[in-house]
């Protein structure tokens, strides 16, 4: 629109440009056509006695073929009328008006066409979605689709329920909950993007008991057992790279605190466990043992945390111990503890 309006602008001088060029190609007297005709004709007459004239007459000849069929696209150009002012008028118009719907829009003149597409595009998907029947039996497909999904998703739970159920029962009977066990119950719930299920974890600390709600019923170190008979149970399934377990060896000792420290060391295999421990059985277990104390300066009371070595670390196991490392006895106790 903006090229035929400027040249509509420049009407007359294009056919002045055109009736020029036109002129100067084809007048018989001085013409460039004519001038190159007698060019090719001073060497036709000749080339017969000279071979270098050949190669030149070839390229006169196709430069006379192209300006030939130039001069007379230009003269056909020059021979039409002026440009009628009622075209200019209504490119002017139309400019107008392309400009103001640009500015009511408040878009980029050049990107108008482009939003024009958009908005009709919009058209089209609302138009779509005024369908009611079609909404209705889109939404009642993939309700099918999701309760078949959840459906199946359920049953799987079933499954793995009943197996983790079952091994968090057995390891709890070596961490000071001989006859305790522990259901996982699976009911239906409410939906939602992860199925229907309603999920809770019972437990039972002891024989004879109902089991409940862990949450209601396990104390705090019975709560850290649970949760860390079930990372183990779990643990070549979880995607968690570190574990912290805050003394979840309360309450416990002897043989159990042996157990539990196992367990987490078990667990260190693939992924980092961190254990807060006062019982020398749990810390014994560890691959690294930090011991954190606190200290007093002039600016007040810090804590602070090191890693201990082989000699501090005995030491330190001597002190759990309730003993002295000056005693001979605590000393060999914590070693043994140390090599098992």
């Amino acid at each position: 629109l903006n090229a035929s309006h400027t040249r509509a602008s420049h009407a007359q001088a294009l056919l002045e440009a055109a009736q020029s060029s036109s002129e100067a190609l084809a007048n018989e007297r001085g013409g460039a056509q004519e001038a190159l005709y007698r060019a090719i004709h001073a060497l036709e007459a000749q080339a017969k006695w000279e071979p270098r004239f050949t190669p030149w007459l070839e390229v006169l000849q196709q430069a006379q073929a192209l300006i030939s069929d130039t001069a007379h696209d230009i003269h056909s150009y020059a021979r039409r009328d002026a440009f009628d002012a009622d075209d200019l008028r209504q490119l002017d118009e139309r400019l107008s008006l392309w400009l103001s719907l640009s500015k009511r829009f408040r878009c980029a003149p050049e990107s108008l066409a482009e939003q024009h597409q958009e908005w009709q595009a919009q058209l089209d998907r609302i138009s779509k979605l005024a369908d009611l029947d079609a909404l209705q039996a889109a939404v009642d497909q993939a309700q099918q689709a999701w309760h078949q999904h959840a459906q199946a998703l359920s049953q799987q739970r079933q499954g793995a329920a009943k197996q983790l159920a079952q091994a968090v029962t057995d390891l709890m009977q070596d961490l000071g909950m001989a006859g305790g066990r522990m259901s996982v119950q699976v009911q239906t719930g409410s939906p939602g993007p992860a199925g229907h299920d309603d999920v809770a974890f019972l437990v039972a600390g002891h024989a004879g008991v109902t089991a409940r709600p862990v949450a209601k019923v396990a104390s705090g170190g019975e709560l850290s057992r649970i949760a860390l008979a079930i990372a183990v149970t779990t643990s070549r399934l979880g995607s968690v790279e570190t574990l912290i377990f805050d003394e979840v060896d309360s309450g416990i000792g002897g043989q159990i605190a042996h157990t539990v420290g196992d367990l987490m060391r078990r667990l260190g295999d693939d992924r980092q466990v961190l254990a807060i421990t006062h019982l020398p059985q749990v810390a014994a277990t560890a691959h690294h043992h930090l011991k954190v104390e606190k200290q007093q300066s002039a600016q007040g009371t810090s804590s602070r945390i090191r890693s201990l070595e082989t000699t501090e670390r005995t030491e330190e196991i001597a002190r759990m111990l309730g003993g002295s490392r000056d005693s001979a006895s605590v000393m060999a106790h914590a070693r043994e503890i140390l090599k098992s």
